[in-house]
């Protein structure tokens, strides 16, 4: 299981925009993960950035429009639209713009553009008054309602010294965006599953609360590898400094009983439940209405229990008579198997992922984990110690034919 960019092969069209830059790193960024890049410059864009830049961060042979009326003039552009899993305009300038939304194939990139059944996404970048013409504006809504993808831009700094929208999106997001439009037709596709993540945090008063050290990368993994298999994926996350993934339906919570009644409702009609928040167990009782001072006598913190959400999927899932595959996790510092084992059978889960957060590099805040997946039939796999992606693929492994088995 992989990242749904690593493998394929992309057709990156560079126009006559200042920001045809950034697409150099864009390249390398996207060579890196696993793509094969072949650019093709547009006459403009070669007067800004030389097709050199573009071969020796991709390794691969960058097209200008020399290669369309060479000694494969007539066939170049179908070989790249025929083979490419995905077409990429990065900058697209508002001339390239105007020209895809007329079906004008006057030079290389267009022509490529028109010839291909790959999908094609759009990061148009240009000053802002070009980008707000009403003429810009129509081009953009014809490419979407033809089912190509417009990503971007930005607001920013532009290069005429205004501000405003017309700043290539940055190149992160676009990665993602390709990730996610990518893993569309991977195996979960269609099934929603729900993941949770991070730590509640239960309030004392109106400034302190009582957390826990998660730090919600676990959660977040696992979030991000089901939607790289194509899932529809809700993430329930409590308060965390991690970007969200791309394409996930986001539901922040932040303490426990917003997190129970978000997951009850989200699993009616979801297919798994990946339980990886660290839900407190005990709550203030009655929190106070103001800031406690530091020198108002206080005794103690009353707790009360904090609704127990995977027992109560348990009694749920059996009532509606659910099809839902439910993983938790078991952060333990003591007997480990046994304790991970003892809570899996106790809220009916199919697999528990137990960890020892006393180890090394494999409890709370770090990008290591080391897990032991237990599943309700007894069977064991003990995990080395992997970073948290790596973690959630082999968890997700697991999930895959449960969701698939029976399928056409």
């Amino acid at each position: 299981m992989a990242n749904p960019l690593n493998g394929k092969h992309i057709a990156l069209g560079v126009t006559g925009s200042i920001a045809a830059y950034k697409a150099a790193d864009l390249a390398s960024k996207l060579t890196q993960e696993g793509c094969t890049v072949n650019a093709v410059l547009t006459e403009a864009a070669c007067k800004l950035v030389s097709p050199l830049t573009f071969q020796n961060v991709s390794g691969q042979k960058a097209y200008t429009e020399a290669d369309l009326w060479g000694g494969m003039g007539h066939v170049v552009h179908i070989n790249l639209a025929h083979t490419v899993d995905l077409m990429l305009i990065a900058p697209a300038s508002a001339n390239t713009i105007a020209k895809l939304a007329h079906g004008i194939a006057d030079n290389l990139l267009c022509v490529t553009a028109l010839a291909t059944t790959s999908p094609i996404v759009i990061a148009p970048a240009m000053d802002g008054g070009m980008y707000a013409n009403l003429a810009t504006q129509a081009n953009i809504q014809a490419l979407k309602e033809r089912g190509m993808h417009i990503i971007g831009p930005a607001e920013g700094h532009l290069a005429s010294g205004l501000q405003g929208p017309g700043r290539m999106e940055d190149n992160e997001k676009i990665i993602q965006y390709l990730r996610f439009l990518l893993s569309r037709k991977m195996p979960l596709a269609g099934k929603k599953i729900v993941v949770t993540a991070g730590g509640t945090q239960e309030p004392i008063d109106p400034v302190r609360v009582i957390t826990n050290l998660s730090s919600g990368k676990q959660g977040y993994a696992l979030a991000q590898a089901a939607l790289d298999l194509g899932a529809d994926v809700t993430l329930i996350s409590a308060p965390t400094q991690l970007t969200i993934p791309l394409g996930v339906k986001l539901i922040h919570v932040t303490q426990a009983e917003q997190m129970y009644h978000a997951v009850m409702d989200e699993i009616k009609d979801a297919q798994a439940l990946i339980m990886a928040a660290a839900v407190a167990d005990f709550t203030p009782a009655q929190p106070s209405m103001e800031k406690i001072k530091k020198d108002a006598p206080l005794s103690a913190i009353k707790l009360k229990p904090t609704v127990d959400i995977l027992k109560d999927v348990s009694a749920f899932k059996n009532e509606k008579k659910l099809d839902l595959r439910v993983i938790g996790f078991a952060a333990e510092s003591q007997k480990l198997k046994e304790n991970a084992i003892k809570k899996m059978q106790e809220k009916s889960m199919d697999m528990i992922a137990a960890n020892n957060i006393t180890q090394p590099q494999a409890g709370f805040g770090v990008d290591t984990n080391q897990v032991l997946l237990i599943f309700s039939d007894g069977a064991t796999e003990q995990l080395p110690l992997m970073n948290k992606m790596e973690v959630a693929e082999q968890i997700m492994q697991h999930l895959v034919p449960w969701l698939t088995e029976g399928a056409e």
